[in-house]
């Protein structure tokens, strides 16, 4: 017998080995214009007896379980009682479990305070991950997100400030052609004031649930970016982070055309002398059949 999951289930690529279950579902904004991934559901909170049954199932299934993920996108929209019951029985269920995370919106975080994060950290609720997506206000407003540069930084200090473990997403092209150069610079600046342990970039792709929708809400005509200028904004955005402390960076999603690695402050130099290397051996591009967002 296994989990009976409302799906579709997504999770962040580094939880690939992750058990997830879904304490929630949908997600209780749900107005981002570029993301179709909950569009299908109506945010609901599945009750402790729902939880609860579920656990009891999968500790008896996989009792060796190491890291778990709270699905679906707004787990941390939960009160911090509730989560810290999920997470405490979870650990008192799993003996060998080492992590539970969860995604989490800017507005999340600041709805809770520093106490209610801080006693849902301490619970075990280790690593959250957040959708920076843009730094710019301009393009934070066309694309929908329900947050600006300012509460993205406040959200993720936050975060940190109460212990956790911060993974943050970017999203090359979301600005199009016109907007390349603001989205890059205010982005960068906004990852240099958040300072996440992790930080990772997609590139834009829009799927045909909501291509229409993010169309219009931009406001203006939409010129998607070459491969050729996505990796021009990938090399700006390294050359512009500026972080004192360390910082693994991912430009290796599936959506990217290209793949860059390394750790911040460290290995910058050596990333930007890939990037040159690729801009010169354009072959090494993913082909855009093998590609996702």
């Amino acid at each position: 017998m296994m989990l009976n999951y409302a799906e579709p289930v997504y999770r962040p690529p580094s939880e690939a080995k992750s058990l997830i279950f879904q304490v929630t579902l949908g997600c209780s904004f749900n107005q981002c214009s570029f993301c179709d991934m909950y569009r299908n559901k109506e945010y609901s909170e599945k009750t402790w007896d729902e939880v609860k049954a579920e656990i009891d199932l999968m500790a008896k299934q996989l009792p060796d379980t190491t890291r778990i993920f709270l699905a679906d996108g707004d787990a941390l929209n939960i009160s911090a009682d509730y989560m810290v019951q999920i997470v405490e029985y979870l650990y008192n269920s799993f003996p060998k479990l080492e992590r539970v995370s969860c995604y989490a919106m800017p507005m999340n975080l600041l709805k809770k305070t520093p106490e209610e994060l801080k006693k849902m950290h301490d619970a075990g609720l280790k690593m959250l991950y957040l959708g920076i997506e843009s730094g710019s206000d301009v393009i934070l407003k066309k694309i929908t997100k329900g947050a600006t540069a300012e509460t993205i930084i406040k959200s993720c200090r936050k975060a940190i400030e109460t212990g956790f473990t911060l993974s943050c997403i970017i999203i090359l092209g979301l600005g199009g052609k016109t907007h390349s150069k603001e989205h890059i610079k205010e982005t960068a600046r906004v990852v240099n004031a958040s300072s996440p342990h992790y930080l990772g970039t997609l590139t834009l792709i829009l799927e045909t649930g909501v291509k229409q929708e993010f169309l219009t809400k931009f406001g203006e005509e939409f010129h998607p970016i070459s491969d050729e200028e996505a990796l021009i904004e990938l090399h700006n955005l390294v050359e512009q982070i500026d972080v004192k402390e360390k910082m693994l960076f991912r430009a290796n999603h599936g959506s990217n055309a290209y793949n860059i690695a390394g750790t911040f402050p460290d290995e910058k130099n050596a990333m930007l002398e890939k990037i040159s290397w690729l801009k010169e051996h354009p072959e090494n591009v993913r082909p855009e059949g093998f590609r996702a967002f």
